[in-house]
């Protein structure tokens, strides 16, 4: 077991040959809210090699700021060129402009956070009023029915395993409503047979959920403050205590 920035420091190499777009980019290409083509500036958090943001380039997302923890898989993404931006960070204090995006977009990266909170509070800083937060990432029932950790294989061909944190779908709506996000949309897939044809030993996980795709809307005016921290005058009739 190898922390993050270790982890996918040594995975780089094999990344995109093992990561399938099932899990993700199809999921994105099936959620209903998102209008892709009309979003002019995205912020790409957890970029990795850039496959998130070379997808949305090809849906015409108009600009793309990315920001990873791990150096090699930013050398990678910077290769690909889909990215305007690319910064190494942490995901829960990026030094993005706040209010500078119409769509802020994590994936397959939640389960490697120990705490969800942050990252729905950055990007609820860095969305602009109206914009949306898409998270897809994989299942937490998929990661208790499996009963493994995100893995690959290392050099030698030995299993080598990445911090693995289980967030539960409740998790993400108490951390997502808390940040002040709206729920526009929910997604969770299956194992059926796109995957069985991928990964034939899945057979075993089948109809069992993988992913789960959540879409968040950020208001467009600023939550009232609550009442209960204000003084007397917030009581009926401007009666004291």
């Amino acid at each position: 077991m190898v922390d993050v920035r270790t982890g996918y420091g040594q995975w780089v190499g094999s990344y995109e040959q093992t990561v399938e777009d099932a899990m993700d980019l199809e999921v994105l290409a099936r959620l209903a809210v998102p209008g892709w083509g009309s979003v002019e500036r995205a912020a790409d958090l957890g970029c990795g090699t850039g496959r998130t943001g070379a997808w949305l380039r090809a849906q015409g997302v108009g600009a793309v700021d990315g920001v990873d923890l791990t150096p090699e898989m930013l050398a990678v993404a910077r290769g690909k060129g889909a990215h305007d931006r690319l910064i190494e960070g942490d995901l829960a204090a990026t030094g993005l402009p706040g209010e500078a995006y119409d769509l802020v977009i994590s994936s397959l990266v939640d389960e490697h956070l120990a705490d969800l909170a942050p990252l729905y509070r950055e990007a609820f800083r860095l969305a602009g009023p109206g914009a949306l937060f898409v998270l897809v990432g994989l299942h937490p029932h998929f990661i208790m029915a499996a009963g493994m950790p995100t893995h690959f294989d290392g050099a030698d061909g030995s299993p080598i395993a990445i911090t693995t944190h289980l967030h539960l779908v409740s998790d993400h709506l108490t951390a997502g409503l808390a940040a002040g996000w709206q729920l526009a949309e929910m997604r969770e897939e299956l194992v059926g047979d796109r995957w069985i044809a991928l990964k034939p030993k899945w057979e075993r996980h089948r109809h069992q959920p993988v992913s789960a795709a959540y879409v968040w809307r950020k208001p467009e005016q600023p939550r009232p403050a609550d009442p209960s921290a204000a003084g007397d005058h917030a009581l009926p009739g401007g009666a004291g205590r």
